[in-house]
């Protein structure tokens, strides 16, 4: 359905809802924030309701009990208790450890690593999105310029038609009027050409059918620069690379403390309740009372794995070293992106004033060689050359306007404003 108006904001959501690297990212990071919920489950008892019913071979042998036989036989293995054994019992667990620690640790690293690498994912959504953003405007934009300059040379071919007529100039007037002309249609249709493929490029973010037919919302005047200061602050803050350089150092350090964990000992608790008897009842035929409840404890201490151990713990290390060295790297990166990126919004501002001034200026000196060659007082190369002039001055125009656009949206998504 054609969408009238689109507005930068728009553009951003519906990309997010479009883009499939964006998509996978959010997947991620919910997935790996599931696990850390999972990893702190682990630290809790769990309960299960345990049911079973067991029957073994008797071995033909009567059973003796208290110097009496019962008259019922033995199980023919000796690990079962009877020939038909009946369990009904609640069992609760826990494992206490250094190693289920760990685990959280490492759970909760891997998901701040995630919701970071979600952020630089959707940073550099925006950045391309912006990008064709301020394309499918400037190209637009410089449609309009070309349909402006062809009906230029449109009119300075009929002054000069009328002037030969009038056998004020000669013929070569003309056909230089008609090259600059032709020179005009030619760039008309490469700026249509450009002005399509760019609103192609974001239509296929943006709709199921990159044809489908959209406009921009009338551009707005662009924001003042803000203090570096500010951004400075911001950028540092809100930066996913440091985040998510930070999370890694954190990851290696819980894999560290894992591997370590394991030569400290673990203590399994287990509680059980209910019945494990030859009838399925509370009591039993002869009146004894099959319900009740066993407890254990085991503590399993380390002893030897052959250095194994040791190896994990100086292959986490390792890593270690590298993802801090990476950290270190990530700040420095960041310092030199705001520095960069700052400078050009900051040259790219001042530029601003002075490109609409020459755009004034080149209009105005069009004007008025235009009026000297209808006095005869100017050729056809000086008026040809103004119209190139105002033709570079426009578009310039349009380029530092975007430059300036696109300078003040990296600042922007540095600091996680856009």
């Amino acid at each position: 359905m054609p969408t009238a108006g689109l507005t930068l904001d728009q553009a951003l959501s519906r990309a997010a809802a479009n883009e499939p690297a964006f998509a996978a990212a959010q997947a991620e990071q919910r997935a790996l924030a599931l696990e850390r919920t999972n990893a702190k489950a682990a630290l809790l008892p769990t309960a299960i309701y345990h049911n079973q019913s067991i029957y073994t071979q008797p071995n033909g042998v009567p059973t003796s009990r208290i110097g009496q036989t019962t008259g019922a036989a033995s199980p023919v293995f000796i690990a079962n208790n009877a020939i038909r054994e009946y369990a009904s019992q609640g069992v609760f667990n826990e494992t206490v450890g250094f190693a289920q620690v760990g685990a959280v640790r490492l759970a909760s690293a891997r998901s701040a690593l995630a919701n970071a690498q979600l952020e630089i994912v959707r940073r550099g959504l925006v950045s391309t999105v912006v990008n064709l953003y301020y394309g499918v405007g400037a190209s637009a934009d410089k449609v309009a310029v070309a349909r402006e300059s062809l009906a230029e040379a449109d009119h300075f071919v009929d002054i000069t038609q009328k002037r030969e007529a009038a056998r004020e100039v000669a013929h070569a007037d003309v056909l230089k009027a008609q090259l600059s002309q032709q020179q005009r249609q030619r760039e008309l249709d490469e700026a249509l050409l450009a002005s399509n493929k760019a609103k192609l490029e974001l239509g296929v973010l943006l709709y199921p059918n990159p044809e489908t037919p959209y406009s921009l919302a009338p551009a707005s005047a662009p924001a003042m620069l803000p203090e570096k200061t500010g951004i400075e602050a911001l950028a540092k803050q809100n930066s996913p690379e440091l985040r998510g350089a930070l999370a890694s150092v954190q990851a290696s350090q819980a894999m560290t403390y894992s591997a370590r964990a394991a030569l400290a000992p673990d203590l399994a608790l287990n509680f059980t309740y209910g019945i494990d008897a030859t009838n399925f009842g509370v009591n039993g035929p002869d009146g004894i009372h099959n319900l009740g409840y066993a407890m254990s404890a085991a503590l399993d201490i380390p002893v030897w794995d052959w250095l194994s151990t040791e190896r994990k713990i100086k292959a986490s290390r390792l890593r270690e070293k590298a993802a801090t060295v990476a950290l270190t790297a990530a700040q420095r990166r960041l310092i030199a992106n705001l520095a960069e990126f700052y400078a050009e919004a900051k040259t790219a501002s001042d530029q601003l004033a002075r490109l609409d001034q020459s755009f004034v200026t080149a209009r105005e000196s069009l004007r008025l060689v235009n009026l000297r060659y209808v006095d005869g007082e100017s050729t056809v190369l000086d008026v040809v050359d103004a119209q190139n002039t105002l033709l570079a001055a426009q578009t310039a125009q349009i380029d530092g306007r975007v430059r300036y656009q696109l300078a003040l949206a990296n600042l922007q998504t540095l600091t996680g404003k856009l």
